[in-house]
This record gives C-alpha cells, sequence and structure tokens, in this order.
C-alpha cells in the first residue's frame, strides 16, 4: 500500500461567475470552497524536512481563488474540475484532488447546498 500525505484547505470564500439561471449569470456567486488533496508521501519527515518534500498551502489556496477572470462556469461541477485540473498539472505528486464546492447564495437557513467531486491522477 502506497503512503500519502493529504492537506487540507477549507471554508474559501470566493466570488465565482457561475450558474445557470438568468439571475445567477450576470453577478458573481459567494462560494464556500474547501478542499483535500493527497500527494505522495515522503519517506520520513526528519525535524529539518525542507517544504519541498510536501506541498504549500498556499499553492492549494491560489488553485481555488486565482481562476480565471472572466469565465462564467455554468455549473459549479466545472470549477471544481479547474481546480482539480490546475493542482494536476502543477504537481506531478499530487495523486487524488478533492473539491467541495458550497453555494452561499442559495442557502435560506444556513444549509449546506452544492456539491463535492473526487478527482484522481490518470
Amino acid at each position: 500500500m502506497q503512503d500519502s500525505l493529504k492537506l487540507q484547505v477549507r471554508d474559501l470564500e470566493v466570488n465565482v461567475l457561475t450558474g445557470v439561471y438568468s439571475e445567477e449569470t450576470h453577478l458573481p456567486q459567494p462560494l464556500r470552497i474547501s478542499m483535500t488533496v493527497d500527494i505522495a508521501c515522503a519517506e520520513h519527515f526528519h525535524p529539518d524536512t525542507a517544504l519541498s518534500a510536501s506541498k504549500s498551502y498556499l499553492e492549494l489556496k491560489e488553485a481555488a481563488t486565482q481562476l480565471p477572470q472572466g469565465v462564467h462556469f455554468t455549473l459549479i461541477e466545472g470549477v471544481a474540475d479547474h481546480i482539480a485540473e490546475t493542482l494536476f498539472v502543477a504537481d506531478p505528486r499530487v495523486l487524488r484532488v478533492e473539491v467541495e464546492i458550497v453555494k452561499l447564495a442559495i442557502a435560506e437557513a444556513g444549509e449546506s447546498i452544492g456539491i463535492t467531486m473526487v478527482r484522481h491522477r490518470r
């Protein structure tokens, strides 16, 4: 069995051009994005192990917050796919990406409405 390291970034609030219905398509919508990224794990992490043996959390955050300008994602599934693909391209050690997206604007009583997508390196 292969070891892996799970990196997590939780509850980023990002305004994204997304939506199907006319009332959704003209302004960015607030999304709450969380992700878990599995990377190939170093054999051992010594106290002085360099960051290059892992992955910077900021790279994960940037994949979710630095989305292409002016692009309208019809479905939030497209946002999740873009994040996963960005992480796979950036680092060959990324084995699996799980992206959870909650559409904040449609919640009426604090509920979480959204999707979770899991992609594996192919």
